[in-house]
């Protein structure tokens, strides 16, 4: 690169010199040459007479402070510094931009025929220039003024004031905000779209107008979303005592965006993925990732928006905690086992794969090069499970009296995560002063655990011991403070109750150093543990059960998640026991009591549909990486395939059986209809491996009244290479090519086609009429199913796959380097493998390293993993 970008660093934090108290924006949309003019109340706080303003890719056309021309300026690239002005005064700056060449999808943009902003981190400086920081906080008034014709709905955030027409067929509306809020979270959109509209009355008997906003001839797939958000207000009000706070609450769809979604204030806008659902194009999956997304959306109005953060490096101030709000918004109206063993799967899978990267961070980050970069699983779910963490330490009053001390005292400003955790310290009286190093220590905590029973004092003894390895960001750790939930259990299966020193103690234990030993007393019996239940810290566990242990606890424990995961660790043993087996060319293994402990899960009648179907997911390619110091890709894909193989074999009658029982008459959203589906659905996907498997598949593709099934069949014939694979592939694309967001699960396919010839089959694809590279969602459907989910075809020992997401990532450092910076990291995690291959990542990342232009979202990611 010509010029290396510079890292900021959290501990340089300052607050403004100066600030704005309001801005009356005024849009004329064009597509090539938008002008907006943005008048600001700027108030000096520091001796400063330099006022420095963000902004980016656009014209300057006037600058005016107190309605008079004003020259005494100087303008960067990135920036505009106004010379000679103190006290308070009007700043009036008129911009030009040019939405229709804007593919970065940041600040103003078209959407298909629409205009779109997206300004979370920094998009604001894209529209004028301004303190685009987040302690900024100013009351929004915009007007928006449009052809009425081509876009007659305009929109931006808070209530609408007054709308009317114009000259030369333009019309305008006028929208106030009375709540300050910083840039980021500003928003506008303008186009022609079907609208569903309903209304919500408060708990305190306010009326809300609820508006959703969709491309013409999406309509009917819009009730889900309302139902969603009309159950995420009811919620929030009723768990948390939170009330929305503005006459009208919208959210608009489109089809060209960077994220899931945005919470702009009283408008939030989202990819069309997490908006529209029908049986006929939506999965099961789909309808429970809009409930979830929409909640989170609306639950960031207190969490973010009424309370937003200081600077950037507090991200998960905001995210962290509304994570774990939608999680719990989820699980209470879901199954809550289910919901959390699907939050640990990303934790144990790509979370901690990105603790052990050249990415490595805390939670709350120290230096940054580009904010976009830090929109991680770590901010985000390792962010939420630190709260869930602060949430088993307190309990639910204690946290819920935290929660209301912390609005009272930061409702309408910016705030740091320290200010979170000490409202938690002080509102429940409990010390988090150790806690807090969940903050500033990056890496994944080891929990290394012992047991010994002596049957003369009928006393259970567990030492356990942490350790955080070091990570490329830290090399030095501390013990951390780690709520550790266990059981223990006598043989006929009942719970014994803890006690210490004649007392009955909490399952929760405080491992607060590095070594502890825990003895429980009146143990009558050597009991089996139950250990991390709930995973009630984000840790890897390290405990020598034997498989008989762990059928023990399939069968006998009290939480669905301890059954899982005891589950999970019986295969984990088995698969890594057939990897040796097949590196030292032994016949691979699984006991027939393995077999059989799984086939009691299947069988048994009182567990939930939608578990059992969970039990029966074996530990992914990815999550089985972060065992291993080297990765033997091959080896991982035949011990994961010679177990599913196994079971479907041996359990091929109680999978038929299960499959046939639970065929619907008709579909259904309801939580047990879901888990029915899920149940038949995994079933199908075992039944392929067998020999009756073709014509179930086929089959159920053409009886299919619903996308879920449909998917499931395209599932099960892609993953066991079914003969009849290519017939339903080439079916669903002549039925739905014309829908972008259906054929989106067709690219998933094609992208994690286990097919040697998958890498050919992709760059075919791509000439597909429904995929464009300039497209988010078609882009990561079937470019990233392939770099992140296709580990057999994607590190190839020829280089191919790697030399392919290069050539995609060069084309896309310049189109889109936001959505390039995600899809380069399976390529960071390079010293996983073995030299060959390690030498042919490299190879790419130098490709990019060279590049005269990289932008600073790759820029930062590449030097970190080569360095």
């Amino acid at each position: 690169m010509s010029q290396q970008p510079q890292a900021k660093f959290r501990s340089d934090y300052q607050s403004p010199e100066f600030i704005i108290s309001d801005i009356d924006l005024v849009f004329d949309l064009n597509d090539t040459n938008t002008l907006v003019s943005a008048t600001s109340k700027v108030q000096q706080l520091k001796q400063s007479t330099d006022l420095l303003l963000e902004g980016e890719g656009m014209k300057l056309v006037s600058l005016k402070i107190d309605d008079v021309e004003y020259s005494d300026f100087t303008q960067t690239d990135t920036q505009l510094t106004i010379h000679n002005v103190s006290g308070d005064f009007t700043l009036t700056i008129i911009t030009e931009i040019n939405p229709q060449e804007n593919t970065a999808l940041e600040g103003l943009y078209k959407s298909g025929d629409g205009f779109c902003t997206q300004c979370e981190a920094e998009g604001f400086r894209r529209i004028t220039y301004y303190l685009d920081r987040p302690d900024v906080l100013a009351r929004f008034t915009t007007k928006v003024i449009a052809d009425k014709e081509a876009y007659p709905h305009l929109l931006s955030n808070g209530n609408r004031i007054s709308q009317g027409d114009l000259d030369g067929g333009k019309h305008f509306v006028h929208w106030q905000d009375p709540f300050p809020k910083p840039a980021y979270l500003f928003a506008l959109v303008a186009g022609n779209f079907d609208v569903l509209t309903d209304t919500y009355k408060t708990k305190s008997g306010r009326d809300v107008a609820l508006e959703i906003y969709v491309d013409q001839g999406n309509l009917d797939r819009t009730p889900h979303a309302m139902t969603s958000l009309i159950n995420s207000m009811k919620w929030d009000e009723e768990r948390f005592d939170l009330e929305y706070d503005l006459d009208i609450y919208m959210i608009v769809a489109v089809d060209f965006f960077n994220m899931g979604a945005m919470e702009n204030k009283g408008l939030n806008v989202f990819n069309s993925k997490f908006v529209l659902a029908k049986q006929e194009t939506a999965t099961d999956t789909d309808y429970l990732g809009i409930e979830a997304v929409i909640g989170h959306e609306y639950f960031h109005n207190w969490t973010g928006n009424r309370v937003t953060c200081r600077d950037w490096f507090q991200l998960s101030l905001k995210e962290g905690l509304t994570v774990f709000r939608d999680q719990e918004f989820s699980s209470d109206l879901g199954s809550r086992s289910v919901n959390r063993i699907n939050n640990v799967r990303i934790m144990r899978g790509p979370q901690f794969a990105e603790d052990a990267s050249p990415m490595a961070h805390p939670i709350r980050p120290e230096k940054v090069i580009e904010m976009n970069n830090f929109y991680t699983l770590t901010v985000y779910e390792k962010g939420s499970e630190v709260i869930r963490m602060m949430h088993t330490l307190l309990g639910e009053a204690n946290f819920q009296k935290g929660m209301k001390l912390y609005f009272e005292r930061h409702d309408g400003t910016a705030a740091t995560c320290e200010d979170f955790v000490l409202a938690m310290e002080n509102a429940s009286g409990i010390d988090l002063t150790q806690f807090r190093r969940w903050y500033s220590q990056s890496g994944t905590p080891v929990l290394t655990v012992s047991s010994s029973y002596d049957d003369a004092k009928n006393e259970y003894a567990l030492t356990v011991k942490q350790h955080t390895p070091a990570t490329e960001d830290q090399t030095d750790k501390l013990p951390l403070h780690i709520p550790f939930d266990i059981e223990l259990y006598a043989q006929d299966g009942l719970v014994i109750q803890l006690r210490c020193n004649n007392e009955k103690v909490s399952n929760v234990l405080n491992v607060t150093e590095e070594e502890q030993t825990f003895i429980f007393e009146q143990v009558s019996e050597k009991p089996v543990v139950s250990l991390l239940r709930e995973f009630s810290a984000p840790v890897k566990l390290n405990y020598a059960y034997s498989d008989e242990e762990l059928i023990f606890l399939m069968v006998h424990a009290q939480n669905d998640f301890a059954r899982w995961d005891a589950g999970q660790m019986l295969l984990a043993n088995y698969i890594r026991k057939n990897i040796a087996n097949i590196q030292d060319d032994k016949e691979l293994v699984l006991p027939q009591s393995v077999v059989d402990a799984f086939r009691g899960v299947l069988l048994n009648a009182e567990l939930e549909h939608a578990f059992i179907a969970e039990m029966f997911v074996l530990p992914n390619h990815n999550e089985i990486t972060g065992w291993f110091d080297t990765v033997d890709v091959d080896a991982i894909d035949k011990a994961l395939g010679f177990i599913k193989q196994t079971l479907a074999t041996e359990l091929k009658d109680e999978f038929s059986a299960t499959y046939h029982s639970l065929k619907q008459g008709s579909y259904s959203v309801e939580h047990d209809a879901i888990g029915k589906r899920a149940l038949r659905n995994c079933s199908l996907s075992y039944l392929a491996k067998t020999e009756i498997g073709e014509a179930l598949v086929e089959a159920q593709y053409q009886d299919a009244d619903n996308m879920t099934d449909t998917m499931a069949a395209m599932g099960a014939a892609n993953a066991a290479e079914l003969s009849i694979r290519q017939t339903l592939m080439n079916d669903f694309s002549a039925k739905w090519s014309h829908d972008g967001l259906v054929m989106d699960k067709w690219f998933i396919l094609q992208g994690s086609n286990p097919s040697s010839e998958a890498l050919s089959i992709i760059k075919e694809t791509m000439n597909h009429k429904a995929f464009s590279l300039k497209n988010p969602n078609r882009t990561r459907s079937l470019i990233g199913s392939f770099a992140g989910g296709n580990a057999v075809n994607f590190h190839s020992k020829t280089g191919e796959g790697y030399a392919f997401l290069g050539d995609i990532l060069i084309e896309m450092n310049e189109s889109n380097p936001q959505v390039a910076s995600r899809l380069v990291d399976p390529l960071l995690k390079f010293k996983k493998y073995d030299s060959d291959r390690q030498s042919l990542i490299k190879a790419q990342l130098q490709r990019l390293a060279d590049l005269d232009n990289l932008a600073k979202d790759l820029y930062e990611k590449v030097t970190k993993a080569l360095a």
